[in-house]
């Protein structure tokens, strides 16, 4: 027989009510819990802060929240709830009670009879947050990669109303994401990733991503509208060769693109001084790049022949 007095404690159930969300089909009943009862999902979609003055000040006016929080039993933790949509109400509920204000401490909640599976919270959180069009574009990226692991490319495109191709680049999108390791902001790594993914694909090879990726990690590139400078600088052999140098940077690169000052009259020997510092400079990641390809090798047959018989005329 259980021990009634350690039996992890339940809110009084007022009867089950059935609701649909999409294609999941919930049972749940409403109650409220005392705030400590409640887990935010560590999973959580939502990106960034979620403490919030203005939602604090509703909270306070409508003297507790208006709308209950969506939650299921913890699956680790008896007698404790996680938070499967109502992050933030929690949050800044959280908040009004640390500060003091205790008759925010029991939280209105919809208890589901059962802990969902990941896709089916995935599925519920997808749902609601469609429906009240709240849904940061920013978060699709990181629902969408886990999607796809979870249920695979084309039933994630399916829930998210998406085609295949629109979803393989959120993946993309949030894969790159995770490269960006020492930003102030974890949350705008989806930011940088969307400005570096905007160039074209043909320019941005891996050994250019790479080199994003680690100037911006050392702080060489502190705001990511800057990466739409690349669009200019990759299609230019010597400023993109400059760029992916050690030494290189987007303004320093940029500077590649402009007419070089004269020199001695002519702007001969200053073209052939950049040539020569872009193929000094030029890592030997990107030379394997090129390796067998028909238009560079054909380019640097001409470029022999060119400087052969200037040579020449120079002697």
């Amino acid at each position: 027989m259980t021990n009634q007095s350690t039996a992890p404690k339940r809110p009084h159930v007022m009867g089950l009510q059935e609701r649909r969300l999409d294609r999941t089909i919930l049972r749940t009943y409403r109650s409220k819990v005392d705030i400590d009862e409640l887990v935010p999902n560590p999973k959580q979609p939502r990106l960034g802060l979620k403490e919030d003055e203005e939602l604090q000040r509703q909270i306070e006016a409508n003297e507790g929240l208006f709308e209950p929080l969506l939650v299921e039993p913890h699956p680790d933790l008896p007698g404790k709830y996680r938070i499967i949509d109502g992050d933030r109400r929690w949050t800044n509920s959280r908040v009004l009670v640390d500060r003091g204000r205790e008759q925010y401490r029991q939280i209105p909640v919809e208890v589901t009879d059962r802990t969902l599976s990941e896709e089916e919270r995935l599925r519920v959180w997808i749902y609601i947050h469609r429906q009240r069009k709240e849904w940061d574009a920013k978060e699709k990226e990181m629902v969408a990669y886990r999607l796809v692991d979870l249920v695979g490319r084309a039933s994630a495109a399916n829930i998210l109303g998406i085609t295949v191709r629109e979803l393989d680049k959120l993946v993309e999108v949030f894969e790159v994401s995770a490269k960006f390791t020492a930003l102030r902001e974890p949350s705008a790594a989806i930011t940088w990733a969307r400005e570096l993914m905007g160039v074209s694909k043909k320019l941005l090879v891996p050994t250019v991503v790479d080199a994003v990726v680690k100037k911006v990690n050392e702080k060489r590139i502190t705001n990511s509208k800057d990466l739409r400078k690349l669009r200019k600088i990759l299609p230019a052999p010597v400023a993109r060769a400059h760029f992916l140098s050690d030494s290189g940077d987007l303004d320093s690169a940029e500077l590649r693109l402009r007419p070089a000052e004269k020199k001695h009259g002519t702007g001969l020997l200053t073209d052939l001084e950049v040539a020569l510092e872009a193929m000094k400079n030029l890592p030997w990641t990107a030379i394997q790049d090129l390796k067998g390809n028909a238009n560079v090798i054909k380019t640097i047959e001409e470029a022999e022949k060119l400087l052969h018989s200037l040579r020449q005329n120079l002697t």
